[in-house]
């Protein structure tokens, strides 16, 4: 049985996405990691740091490794973080002089930020898909119905008639910001991390700049200067995941509320109830409502992760372990049920 609601044998299937959930999965984290290490000597060949041969011999020994994840459970319990014991098997696995070329000049969490900057960008390509998807759906509704009436609601009381164009006009506008938010980030926030052991490169000297742009190429990120303990970015995305499930929630509120009168929206494919077989809850829109207030709530750890001490943070760091993978995971769902949801909407106006 799991500890989260995402991966719960049957609570996932409430909660749970799976195409989110493979990209936190340790076998997707390590994947990342090597890509780094690779494209690190890579990069150091290219830029005359370490030799052509060395780079050659650490690419394919790596290629070959077959990494033991106990192990890596082991370390990480005596070292706070997978790296050292990683970068052990890696370099057993590459051998030869090579061998001390592996990792050279990175720090642990290089190699962390990065592996999750790379499944960051990944699962954003992910979220925006769904976004747009989400977005013609609610078109298709505008178009079908937009010239239907609804009474409008203030303040949880009967206003004056609207449109349901007017009603959908204030779920798709959010959205559609959400979107060049995302589109905005994906700039520049999926970042390269390259800063070494005080996040000043300093076992390279006048190529550190050239080596990190170099790495960041290679990598597909973007190229800024390490941001060990600077965690804007990383608060900033949570951010609009945030933003993301509150609009989202905001639409499940509302398709909740249509669906208690029962005279404005039609919906098929609602839940059952054991006590109440004429029943019909509206199961997903409720709980759109839920992971919007669940990533409300998440992202003040976000926050709270951004006071990191000196240049680096284990205690601060580690919150964000805890919390941006489960925001992720909150927000691919959101959208993936929104899109569900406003397929299952057969009439909504009068």
């Amino acid at each position: 049985m799991s500890l989260t609601p995402f991966e719960h044998p049957y609570l996932g299937g409430l909660f749970g996405d799976a195409d989110i959930a493979v990209l936190f999965s340790a076998q997707a984290d390590v994947a990342a990691m090597l890509r780094f290490e690779v494209a690190l000597a890579e990069a150091q060949a290219a830029t005359g740091v370490i030799s052509n041969d060395a780079a050659t011999s650490i690419t394919a020994g790596i290629a070959a490794a077959e990494v033991d994840m106990e192990a890596l459970r082991q370390g990480v319990a005596k070292d706070g973080v997978v790296i050292p014991e990683l970068i052990r098997q890696l370099r057993a696995a590459v051998g030869g002089e090579a061998a001390a070329k592996v990792h050279f000049g990175a720090t642990s969490q290089d190699v962390i930020d990065t592996s999750l900057m790379l499944r960051l960008k990944a699962a954003a390509d992910i979220l925006d898909t769904r976004l747009s998807a989400t977005l013609a759906a609610l078109e298709d509704i505008a178009l079908r119905d937009g010239a239907r009436q609804l009474m409008g609601h203030t303040r949880m009381q009967a206003a004056i008639p609207i449109t349901v164009a007017d009603r959908l006009a204030s779920w798709q506008q959010p959205l559609v910001r959400h979107s060049q938010r995302l589109a905005d980030f994906g700039i520049h926030g999926f970042a390269l991390q390259f800063g070494g052991a005080a996040g000043s490169l300093e076992k390279f000297g006048e190529k550190g700049a050239a080596l990190r742009a170099e790495l960041a190429k290679r990598l597909g990120l973007s190229d800024m200067p390490q941001w060990h303990s600077q965690r804007d970015g990383i608060a900033e995305f949570g951010n609009i995941l945030a933003l993301i499930t509150g609009s989202l929630g905001k639409i499940g509120q509302d398709i909740a509320l249509m669906a208690q009168g029962g005279q404005e929206i039609r919906l098929s494919g609602g839940g059952g109830s054991s006590a109440m077989p004429h029943k019909q809850n509206p199961v997903v829109a409720e709980t759109l409502v839920t992971l919007a207030r669940f990533n409300a709530v998440q992202v003040s750890a976000l926050h709270q992760s951004m006071v990191h001490e000196q240049e680096r943070s284990g205690a601060a760091w580690m919150l964000e372990w805890l919390v941006l993978p489960q925001m992720v995971a909150a927000t691919g769902n959101a959208l993936a049920s929104t899109h569900r949801l406003i397929g299952q909407i057969q009439s909504l106006g009068t």
